[in-house]
């Protein structure tokens, strides 16, 4: 009965659409549009079962199809809609592929756009997406056809045909496998063109399509594939770095031809490992760690050793970091001389994202490899070296947690055998970066046996003065520092060595961006020796850097690194130097000859004049200096007043007198040592008097001062009148503050005149001074003009009488005549018994 009822029901409806089915020929568009209308009205009639259903798509079957290429829109849109209907709700949808795929591939499957509307393609996409799913594996034969129809909708302006392409696409594959093989290349192209369209979504279905088409066809398009996909890897959206992940993750586990891409895949879900976003990274460990769990279980009988007898996790495995499982470490060790190649040339790619995620991945492959890394130390280190000197902070970043992993598994022979004749063959600041790297990745006790070794190259000069750039200098800093923290006390056996470092880099030009540094790892090494600070360091090395830093001072220049090592030394020491003058003062004294560099002696004696402002706290911390004064003073000081052509000769003079004159303010020399020297000093720094630099002309009145308040009462009237000639000529210089100088000075002079100065004998010289003082009490410098006033008050009391003569000769040509008043009231005053 209901057999009799679903064919009356068909019967009925057939009869109702017969007469709608006539005017679908018809001219007029609005009559064939609402014949449309009635016909999806009828179809969709719920009176009908699925049977009935079945007889009426039988008989709506090839006119719908004709009305897919009507001119008017709205009819085609119905036609796609009752199609659909009829397709999802018929129990034998597969009656009509024979004619429905054709007419899909007419209207979707030629070269040009068939269908000019974007959301009737998307219906007629939707249509054969509803075909894949309702009649599977009964698609087989009409494979050319999809495929054609997939070549063209893939790449349809339209992104939501291409996303409902792409679903079509991914679900043929999966229903007719045994057919799709034989076309699926042919898909590749299509969305490869597709995969880095603007669209998000459009990206992911290109994605998850590309990954159906790969597992469910054939594998030979892989190497095309992985390009494009390892790009998604950077795409902005998490989204699409999950559906990489995924799809990566699904060939690992279930392509049929997996092992033979194990090397170009497992790379891909490694760096999926490193995400940003959390998911993503947790999806591709599930991954992985399912992948290395089936690989165990199907290579069982290779792995059985291993597994039974499992190999201790390092000693030196980083903490907190879970250990992986014995199959993904056993595939990374099989793969890993495929991988690291093309690892190796992406870490030096022209994009910074691809540089970071091959660092990223090296780090993950290193926690994978263990101690199998050792095999491929070469290629290893030399990307390291390329790394290292990247300006993407995260690749150096990550290139130096390589390296201590390196560190921890690698033995320290195999390492140190390949990088240290490299670091002396050609030094860069990145082999030291490695270096470092590796001996903080390591431990004192496996290092141990090396220490001198490593010590030893990075004190040799051609690799601490490889170069003066900051970075390098930095990086060889790290090395000592890593030394210090690993080898603690067993430092003290090479502090030396770290020593000869830290010198040299303090005598860098760029010592100033490290001072602090370097100070704070001087610390740091004199802490796990224990010394007490810098100095007790200083004091421990003192003869040996000394030494060391003044080996060839007879040949040094200005541009010698050796002068800048020995004078860090020097200001650095402090006390310490005072311990061993007898290795300071023949340095001097060689180097501080006038046959050697002026612009070598004038930064040498800059050094000795910082040194004599501290006298107490540096050379002659210990008292010992005056043993050395006469050295100082006759072969370094006195040589060098000597006059020469050219402006560095007179900075030259302008700093040795400088420091002749710090010398006598320190206290350092005591008045007999002085007495000894003053017959060679006295005459040359009269000669400064006429310098050119008015420093120098101070200064040399004011030693001139200090010698005549030392040694003055020991001066014959001869050797005074030598004096007093050089420091009257000073009275006209060009800078008030030498002419006010002179003048104290010679105040100063006066006091010495004794009865060993005969009056009538050197009644000349005294007249001759007297009126050159009396010419500058009428001088425009009213400080000039007291001071002289003060020094003739002074010098009165020696010849008044002459002094009168002279005040009247020349009191009626004076501008101010009131000075020469005050001074004969003054003489009037004081007047006594005159010696004749």
């Amino acid at each position: 009965m209901a057999a009799v009822g679903e064919q009356r029901a068909a019967s009925e409806v057939s009869q109702a659409v017969a007469r709608h089915l006539n005017c679908l020929c018809d001219g007029n568009k609005s009559t064939r549009k609402r014949a449309l209308a009635s016909i999806q009205k009828e179809a969709e009639d719920q009176r009908l079962s699925s049977g009935a259903l079945q007889e009426v798509f039988g008989e709506l079957l090839k006119p719908l199809l004709r009305c897919l290429c009507d001119p008017m829109e709205k009819c085609r849109e119905i036609a796609i809609q009752t199609l659909t209907y009829c397709v999802s709700s018929v129990p034998r949808p597969e009656e009509a592929l024979p004619y429905l795929v054709p007419a899909i591939t007419q209207r979707l499957g030629q070269p040009d756009i068939m269908e000019p509307s974007e959301e009737l393609r998307l219906g007629l996409a939707e249509l054969l997406t509803l075909l894949v799913e309702v009649s599977g594996k009964k698609l087989g034969p009409y494979l050319d056809e999809m495929v054609r129809i997939l070549q063209r909708t893939i790449v349809d302006p339209f992104p939501d045909v291409k996303k409902e392409s792409c679903k079509c696409a991914a679900n043929y594959a999966r229903s007719v496998p045994e057919h799709f093989h034989m076309q699926s290349e042919s898909l590749i192209k299509p969305l490869m063109q597709t995969i880095s369209h603007q669209h998000s979504k459009v990206r992911i279905a290109v994605i998850q399509a590309t990954g159906a088409v790969i597992q469910y066809g054939n594998a030979q398009p892989m190497d095309d594939v992985l390009s494009h996909l390892a790009q998604r890897l950077f795409d902005d959206s998490p989204q699409v770095r999950q559906a990489v992940t995924v799809v990566v993750g699904s060939w690992l586990l279930e392509l049929r031809d997996r092992y033979s891409y194990f090397h170009k895949l497992i790379p891909l879900l490694l760096s999926s490992t490193t995400d940003e976003f959390p998911d993503i990274k947790q999806t591709a460990l599930n991954y992985w760690q399912k992948v290395g769990l089936q690989w165990e279980r199907e290579n069982e009988d290779d792995l059985k050793d291993k597994m039974d007898f499992s190999a201790p996790c390092p000693t030196l495995y980083p903490a907190g970091v879970q250990r992986p499982g014995l199959g993904c470490r056993e595939l990374i060790f099989r793969n890993l001389s495929k991988i690291l190649p093309a690892v190796s040339h992406d870490i030096t790619d022209w994009v910074a994202g691809t540089r970071i995620k091959a660092a990223q991945l090296l780090v993950v492959l290193l926690l994978h490899a263990e101690d199998h890394s050792t095999q491929h130390m070469e290629l290893l280190l030399s990307t390291l070296y390329l790394s290292c000197q990247d300006e993407e902070e995260k690749v150096v970043h990550k290139s130096i947690q390589a390296a201590e992993l390196i560190g921890s598994f690698v033995n320290p022979e195999v390492f140190l055998k390949l990088i240290l004749p490299a670091l002396q063959k050609s030094p860069l600041s990145s082999h030291l970066t490695v270096l470092a790297a590796f001996i903080r990745g390591s431990s004192c006790e496996v290092l141990k046996p090396h220490l001198h070794r490593i010590a030893d190259v990075i004190s040799k000069s051609e690799i601490c003065q490889g170069s003066e750039k900051v970075l390098y200098l930095e990086q060889l800093l790290c090395c000592i520092q890593a030394m210090i923290a690993i080898y603690q006390q067993y430092c003290a056996e090479v502090s030396l060595q770290c020593m000869k470092v830290l010198v040299t880099i303090l005598a860098s030009p760029a010592s100033e961006t490290l001072y602090e540094k370097v100070q704070g790892v001087m610390l740091s090494l004199a802490e796990v020796q224990g010394v007490t600070g810098r100095q007790g360091l200083y004091r421990r090395h003192t003869e040996a850097l000394m030494l060391w830093a003044s080996r060839g001072h007879e040949h040094w220049t200005s541009y010698s690194i050796e002068r800048l090592q020995f004078e860090v030394l020097v200001s650095e020491s402090g006390p310490v130097l005072g311990e061993r003058l007898d290795l300071l003062m023949p340095v001097l004294q060689t180097c501080l000859q006038q046959d050697k560099e002026p612009q070598m002696r004038l930064k040498l004696f800059t050094m000795l004049s910082k040194l004599l402002l501290k006298a107490n706290e540096t050379v002659n911390s210990k008292g010992q200096f005056h043993l050395y004064s006469e050295t100082v003073i006759g072969d370094i000081l006195v040589p060098n007043l000597k006059w020469q052509a050219g402006r560095t000769a007179g900075a030259i003079r302008t700093i040795a007198v400088s420091c002749l004159w710090i010398l006598l303010q320190s206290e350092v020399l005591s008045r007999e040592e002085i007495l000894r020297v003053q017959e060679v000093l006295m005459p040359q720094v009269l000669a400064t008097l006429e310098e050119d630099s008015k420093t120098s002309r101070l200064v040399s009145c004011r030693i001139i001062k200090t010698l005549l308040g030392i040694c003055g009462q020991h001066y014959d009237p001869d050797k005074l009148n030598k004096i007093y000639p050089e420091l009257v000529k000073r009275l006209d210089d060009a800078s008030d503050e030498v002419r006010i100088t002179a003048a104290k000075t010679l105040a100063l002079w006066f006091k010495f005149i004794d009865d060993r100065y005969e009056r009538t004998t050197y009644r000349g010289h005294l007249e001759f001074l007297y009126r050159c003082l009396l010419v500058h009490l009428d001088d425009s410098d009213t400080a000039l003009q007291a001071t002289v006033l003060d020094v003739l008050q002074q010098a009165s009391v020696i010849y008044p009488s002459v002094l009168i003569q002279e005040i009247e000769a020349v009191k009626h040509k004076h501008r101010t005549p009131v000075y020469c008043d005050q001074l004969l009231q003054h003489i009037q005053m004081h007047q006594g018994g005159e010696s004749t």
